[in-house]
């Protein structure tokens, strides 16, 4: 079933660790009922075993607590860390454990990149934020820069069931019941639109990107992108670079100090292909950007956890927000406005005759490879995504067809 846009919602953004944590944390404090939590890393530090403490006061509150965390990137949980929550009564799962061999991590494909919190069904937070110390200032130059949104309103009911039904996909349970005392669907908490979008790899392999499509393709003023990992297919290449033909202000924010620096090398083949129709190119060389926000004309902004790179247009289970908020639009560019001005480097577009025979060919063949690239994902082999129950000492597999 397509998403549908809703009405009557406030919402927040939260800009790296320093203001994401603390909203959550409070609001898990600050819960009576339930918490539920995905996310697809979370790591024994200061900001994990802070999330542990918070998670633990809420279940021994009486608060339902469901959790899944994904089996790559939170593949070192320990067994005090573990059983901690799960004898507390935390439901906590981990998704497609990880395998190895001789040392090594193997499954990265199909992972479960969503960062969602949903708290007794009156607030959300949708983002691109893990709970790792490195999402804070102070973990250094390798600190990331990223946002997150936090939303009130009747997508909050949406976001909460679709969020218990993965966690507990494969029992066949039903999500609970609304709180008697929760905002039910009318309920109008401020003035944005808003719309939850998601992608996996059995109903909605694309959703995400043919929103980025259908907004790159009716923009009339702007197009400022944020995206961490930023090699997308042929069609949204086309429609930038055609938005930049018909006088939009097209710039895209990309990585100067990649903690990947595959990333970097990737996204750069696609600069002089991008630049040649007016694209501006700024990477951001303060820290490594982990963000994925964008901004369309004056009223249209998403932040979610879906890179615009083939492991998430095409392989990984993602979640976005889309906002229709002259607001929230105006914050969110300020925020973007303020990188560019101060903490990035415009890429120069190099004339045809210095940018070389051998760069020419490589750009020319990464643009058409793009072209199919979505087609061949779907060649990979498929299988059905365990989903684990983790009970302290040992683990209960409850996969089921449509967790991946």
């Amino acid at each position: 079933m397509s998403p549908r846009w809703l009405a009557g919602h406030s919402v927040r953004l939260l800009e790296n660790g320093e203001q994401y944590f603390p909203a959550v944390f409070d609001a898990i404090r600050r819960a009576e009922r339930e918490v539920v939590l995905e996310t697809f890393i979370l790591l024994e530090d200061k900001v994990g075993w802070e999330l542990h403490a918070a998670l633990l006061d809420a279940v021994r509150r009486g608060v339902r607590v469901d959790v899944m965390v994904d089996g790559f990137g939170s593949h070192d949980l320990g067994p005090k860390f573990v059983g901690e929550l799960v004898a507390a009564g935390v439901r906590l799962r981990t998704f497609e454990p990880s395998r190895r061999f001789l040392g090594i991590r193997f499954g990265m494909l199909r992972r479960m990149h969503r960062k969602i919190v949903v708290v007794d069904a009156r607030l959300a937070f949708v983002g691109g934020i893990n709970y790792s110390a490195d999402h804070l200032a102070d973990f250094g130059p390798l600190a990331k820069q990223d946002y997150a949104i936090e939303i009130r309103g009747p997508i909050v009911e949406q976001i909460r069931r679709f969020a218990l039904a993965a966690i507990r996909r494969g029992r066949g349970d039903a999500a609970p019941a609304l709180p008697a005392d929760a905002p039910r669907r009318g309920a109008a908490a401020g003035p944005a639109a808003a719309l939850f979008v998601t992608r996996d790899n059995w109903e909605h392999h694309n959703d995400i990107e043919r929103h980025y499509r259908v907004a790159i393709r009716s923009a009339r003023k702007r197009i400022w992108i944020a995206n961490a990992y930023f090699f997308p297919g042929y069609l949204l290449l086309r429609g930038l670079r055609r938005a930049a033909r018909r006088g939009v202000d097209v710039r895209l924010i990309l990585q100067g100090e990649p903690d990947m620096p595959i990333a970097k090398m990737a996204a750069s083949l696609l600069y002089e292909h991008l630049q040649r129709d007016g694209v501006e190119i700024h990477e951001y060389c303060r820290r490594p950007l982990h963000g994925k926000v964008a901004v369309v004309d004056d009223d249209w902004a998403t932040v979610g956890s879906s890179n615009l790179d083939p492991l998430s247009l095409s392989l990984n289970l993602e979640a976005n927000v889309i906002v229709r908020d002259r607001s929230f639009a105006a914050e969110l560019s300020d925020k973007l406005e303020a990188l560019m001005r101060t903490e990035c480097k415009v890429i120069q577009c190099q004339p045809p005759c210095r940018a070389g025979v051998w760069q020419s060919l490589r750009s020319a063949v990464v643009f058409h490879v793009l072209r199919r690239f979505p087609d061949w994902a779907a060649w990979l082999p498929r299988h059905t995504p365990k989903l684990v129950a983790r009970t302290g000492g040992r683990s209960e597999s409850i996969g089921g067809r449509r967790a991946g």
